[in-house]
């Protein structure tokens, strides 16, 4: 899973040293701001914070493999991750904005093997960037529509605005989600607004079942290994760079080699062989969640076509 450990002295250090933050490191579910019940987030804490941010700004422009097509715009900084602004291929101007990520960045922690969560009260905060990478606004919640760690990796708040109230503001659109499973080929672009790095690739292939420590993953996308993304990607969009749609969640990677635990998932394929790349980069697909999103972008688990784990 692609968190950080990194703090404010840290990142400051390696602006000192003129190192890149390739050294950010996801945590077990027991490191920092994953415990269950996890306070919200102090001044100190937000300070903190800005200042990693303002650090890997700095440093992400010496570092960051760039796409010509793909940029910044309606991506934000999480805390502890990285998310996008989204909207349903219907949802309207009007409709309360939504926001993505994976599920293991929700600020009460993991989500256990088979849970799910849904409409709950949240007033969690987020950077909006612009297509530069600056962040021009901070963005909150009023509600965690969805989260889970089964199957997918992935969490879906409301804000408290709408799209048209956020354009009209910032001039940033939302990004729209695919209606369609990717292909193996594809070009993409992983955005991570919390390091403000862009990771530009292709679709390698699918994990018929990625498994890291206690979940399981479903049709997971592969990335090539130009994707070499860090810890504070995770929650970061993939965008097809030819349609300029999200088509995945950015959430893993194999680390060290291992086979099957935290922070080194391995593949599972149908007959049950296992397969361990290490190094190589993986998300989860969107597409399933625009058929469980109705009118107004209210969430229907039982909308038809809509796959996504159930509580």
């Amino acid at each position: 899973m692609r968190k950080p450990l990194v703090v404010a002295l840290c990142a400051l250090a390696l602006a000192g040293a003129g190192a890149t933050p390739a050294v950010a490191a996801a945590p077990s579910p027991t490191g920092a701001d994953t415990t269950t019940g996890t306070a919200p987030a102090t001044p100190l804490t937000d300070l903190v914070n800005d200042t990693v941010g303002a650090v890997a700004d700095t440093l992400s422009g010496l570092t960051a493999p760039k796409s010509a097509a793909v940029n910044f715009a309606g991506t934000v900084s999480l805390s502890n991750c990285s998310g996008s602004v989204v909207r349903m291929p219907d949802s309207a101007a009007s409709d309360p904005a939504l926001v993505l990520t994976n599920g293991h960045c929700l600020e009460s922690g993991f989500p256990a093997p088979g849970q799910v969560l849904t409409d709950r009260a949240s007033s969690r905060t987020f950077g909006l960037l612009n297509a530069s990478g600056a962040k021009v606004a901070t963005l909150r919640a009023d509600r965690l529509v969805y989260a889970t760690m089964t199957d997918t990796d992935a969490a879906i708040y409301r804000l408290n605005t709408t799209y048209a109230r956020i354009k009209s503001a910032y001039g940033i659109d939302p990004l729209t989600l695919s209606g369609s499973r990717p292909a193996a080929g594809t070009a993409i672009s992983v955005v991570s607004g919390y390091w403000k790095r862009i990771y530009s690739c292709s679709v390698d292939g699918f994990a018929y079942r990625l498994k890291e420590g206690d979940w399981t993953w479903k049709d997971s996308v592969r990335y090539t290994s130009a994707c070499d993304t860090i810890g504070g990607t995770s929650g970061s969009p993939v965008v097809d760079d030819a349609t300029g749609k999200v088509v995945a969640v950015n959430n893993t990677g194999n680390e060290d080699g291992a086979r099957c635990t935290v922070n080194n998932p391995c593949e599972v394929d149908r007959n049950g062989g296992v397969t361990v790349r290490q190094g190589i980069n993986y998300a989860q697909q969107t597409y399933p969640f625009t058929a469980c999103f109705t009118t107004g972008n209210r969430l229907d688990l039982s909308a038809s076509g809509c796959t996504v784990p159930k509580p």
